[in-house]
């Protein structure tokens, strides 16, 4: 019973000191913020995020991952990197398995016969397949198609995504494309094809990665242009209808690329950081500006920006050009664990990957919301002249900031308008004429005030682990 009665006084002192004590209200200094406002206006007339944007898609264009313009990438930034002066740059290695696209072709065959524009889907296998099509309105009646109902046939999927600022039909889109072949797989389909998980009108294919589920054979899996489809659902409307459908494609065994990085080192606290980035990688149709040349662009100029303050803040700017997330967040999931250690650290992190479109909201997420929530709204209203509202309890991490969120990283949004992202995403038509530099530059002075205004607060925005370890550990 003493023994116990012990352990309770002994479990009090320890929840009394203050190596327990409960996580204080994170703030930001008033000199801080007048340094964020400073820089903010500085960012609106800078370049340094064009000349990344356009740096990375002339020289590199298109950099499919484990391609040999991916490796030209990673050597392209780590020497951005150090161009810009960070003060160390490094890379850290990413597997994953290798996908190329060689050729394609489809056409219609038979009374109707003409040719339709098309691309594979990223993962998809090659081969040659000719049969006649089904259509379904969207993934829903294909699930709802009788077992065995496709035996032989091609389904086509023909759900047309509508624009949003948000861009949430592509949640929509972007299922059909992962989940399609495989349900026309279980119907007894011997390919797929699918209206691209786009909101453009024009006659350029949207590429994406899919997925097959474990046990299935996989079939050839392509989509159509917008105007394609159309062509090819009044076409079905009229009676049976054959396409065929030839791939050159396929996985040929693994990679290696990195996740490439670069600090500006913080003056008091160097071990603590915020990471900002985007990712490297793009699909091969397009020069990847939007998606997500500009993303790297935003994040490198901020912390570039950042870097040439007389004093740095308080914590050190991480940012990551991320390896290989368009086909499954590789180099976001490497990053989280290598890293996962040292999760405590992060003070908070961002990835900019919705395009170039002006920034209008943006709010952070953390194992601290309350403590926080006073920092948040006081970089909110720093942001604001940027036209940019404070939205709290809205958002979430960026694609390859999810797996550091996973697990119990902080978070900070910054929500780009998308209302056009989806004509180009994942097609030819990314270049870089969509951007538009006001935007762009918009998008560097929202990174550059809020990273820096995280990289010198007196607090933490997320777990304060950090603060409950007694020094001596």
């Amino acid at each position: 019973m003493r023994r116990r009665v012990l352990a309770i006084a002994s479990s009090l002192a320890l929840l009394a000191s203050p190596a327990f004590a409960a996580p204080r209200a994170t703030t930001l200094p008033p000199a801080s913020l007048d340094t964020a406002a400073q820089l903010r206006e500085q960012a609106l007339g800078d370049d340094t995020g064009w000349k990344v944007v356009e740096s990375l898609t002339t020289e590199i264009g298109p950099r499919i991952a484990g391609s040999e313009a991916d490796a030209r990438a990673v050597a392209w930034a780590e020497a951005k990197f150090k161009a810009l002066g960070f003060d160390k740059v490094w890379k850290e290695p990413v597997n994953f398995p290798k996908w190329e696209r060689r050729s394609e072709h489809a056409a219609v065959v038979g009374q109707n016969a003409q040719p339709l524009t098309i691309t594979a889907l990223g993962g998809s296998p090659g081969g040659t397949v000719k049969a006649e099509v089904v259509r379904f309105a969207d993934l829903a009646a294909l699930q709802a198609a009788p077992e065995g109902s496709l035996k032989g046939k091609i389904a086509f999927v023909d759900y047309q995504m509508l624009p949003f600022r948000d861009g949430r039909d592509y949640g929509r889109g972007g299922a059909i494309r992962s989940k399609g072949p495989s349900e026309a797989i279980r119907k007894g389909a011997v390919g797929f094809l699918m209206r691209s998980a786009g909101t453009d009108s024009h006659r350029v294919p949207h590429t994406g990665i899919t997925r097959y589920d474990e046990g299935l054979s996989p079939v050839p899996s392509a989509a159509l242009s917008v105007p394609d489809a159309d062509q090819l659902a009044r076409l079905v409307a009229r009676g049976s209808t054959q396409v065929s459908l030839t791939l050159d494609c396929g996985w040929d065994g693994t990679a290696t690329s990195y996740n490439v990085i670069g600090e500006i080192t913080g003056r008091s606290l160097p071990k603590e950081v915020v990471v900002i980035g985007g990712h490297l990688d793009s699909w091969d149709l397009g020069t990847g500006a939007i998606d997500d040349a500009a993303g790297v662009g935003i994040t490198m100029a901020a912390g570039h920006l950042i870097g040439q303050l007389k004093q740095a803040p308080k914590r050190t700017i991480r940012v990551v050009a991320f390896a290989n997330e368009e086909q499954g967040l590789y180099g976001g999931k490497a990053y989280a664990e290598a890293h996962a250690k040292d999760i405590t650290l992060h003070q908070l992190a961002a990835e900019s990957d919705f395009g170039a479109g002006r920034i209008y909201a943006f709010n952070t997420g953390s194992p601290n919301p309350e403590g926080s929530r006073d920092a948040t709204r006081q970089i909110a209203e720093v942001l604001k002249p940027l036209g940019i509202e404070y939205a709290a309890d809205k958002g979430g991490p960026g694609p390859d900031i999810g797996p550091l969120a996973s697990k119990g990283g902080a978070w900070a949004w910054l929500a780009q308008d998308g209302t056009d992202y989806f004509d180009l995403h994942h097609t030819a038509d990314d270049t870089l004429d969509k951007i538009d530099p006001k935007a762009l530059a918009q998008n560097v002075a929202a990174y550059t005030v809020f990273a820096y205004l995280a990289a010198d607060a007196d607090g933490s925005f997320g777990s304060e682990a950090k603060a409950t370890v007694p020094p001596s550990e």
